[in-house]
């Protein structure tokens, strides 16, 4: 039980972490910025109370993870910028499943028994139905989908997905390093990063600073995700924190006033079902 209570924390924390941003505001730059001061601030928080051991290669992959990740954030904030958070989200979340799981697969050989090919497989199906229909549009409401870009959105996934993959890539089948030790060495290239999409033009203007708020949802993230996965297992873990995407609709949808026609609103339901158990199934395969 304190296992699931910790993994419901990630779940809520990176769920809220697309309309928390949006409702703050700024351009995508800005706020991938004031997220990524945030992350420093809350790694050095870490470090301080922990003392985790450093070496060498742990601040060289850190930092080019750190960076992987910043392409990764910018290119999400960008398509929910286009798309909106209720879809833009889960779409991101759902292409780095896809992806990730199929470079675990082809490249790491993940999946050696029987039962995974069947379990994943099908999780897949799932995800794929899932993401069609949350970012399935009803064309009747013309002006909703004139105000939403999604070319420009699904170009923004496509390198937001390949930076987050890499950099998970990076850390869980490459270097595998411990997230406590990993945490400050990865924040520090996050802000490099981030610094490099602003063109090292950088401001603190209120829009930074208030979005740091948001890099410690992050943090906390991060840290519940740890403790979830050592008390309750990586397959509990790993498929509530993918379940933060039903916050990021409902939150894009009630706070961000994202309307949604009743056509939408039934494929966004049957979406969110898929997901959800294409998610879980996905965690069991892990496990």
């Amino acid at each position: 039980m304190e296992g699931i209570l910790y993994a419901l924390v990630p779940m809520f924390a990176w769920g809220s972490i697309g309309f928390v941003s949006n409702k703050i505001g700024g351009k995508p730059s800005q706020q991938t910025f004031g997220m990524t001061l945030g992350a420093l601030f809350f790694a050095l928080l870490v470090w301080i109370i922990a003392r985790p051991e450093m070496t060498v290669n742990l601040w060289i992959f850190g930092i080019l993870g750190g960076f992987l990740w910043s392409i990764g954030q910018t290119g999400q904030f960008q398509a929910m910028k286009y798309m909106g958070v209720s879809v833009g989200n889960p779409l991101s979340s759902g292409f780095q499943l896809i992806l990730g799981s199929l470079i675990g697969v082809l490249v790491f050989h993940e999946w050696t028994k029987s039962y995974q090919f069947i379990l994943g497989t099908t999780a897949l199906i799932l995800l794929i139905i899932g993401f069609y229909f949350s970012s399935k549009q009803d064309h009747d409401n013309n002006e909703k989908h004139q105000l939403y870009q999604y070319s420009k959105g699904f170009r923004a996934l496509t390198y937001s997905t390949i930076g987050y993959v890499s950099y998970v890539v990076l850390f869980n089948n490459i270097m595998k390093f411990d997230l406590i030790s990993v945490l400050l060495p990865m924040a520090v290239g996050m802000v490099v990063g981030a610094s490099f999409f602003m063109s090292f033009k950088l401001s603190f203007d209120p829009y930074v600073v208030k979005n740091s708020l948001v890099g410690l949802l992050w943090g906390i993230g991060n840290l519940f995700m740890l403790l979830a996965a050592s008390n309750a297992g990586l397959a509990i873990a790993f498929s509530f924190s993918q379940l933060g995407v039903i916050i990021s609709i409902v939150g894009g949808i009630l706070f961000l006033g994202e309307v949604k026609t009743k056509k939408e609103m039934k494929w966004v339901i049957i979406g969110i079902i898929c997901f959800v158990i294409g998610a879980v199934l996905l965690g069991i395969v892990k496990s």
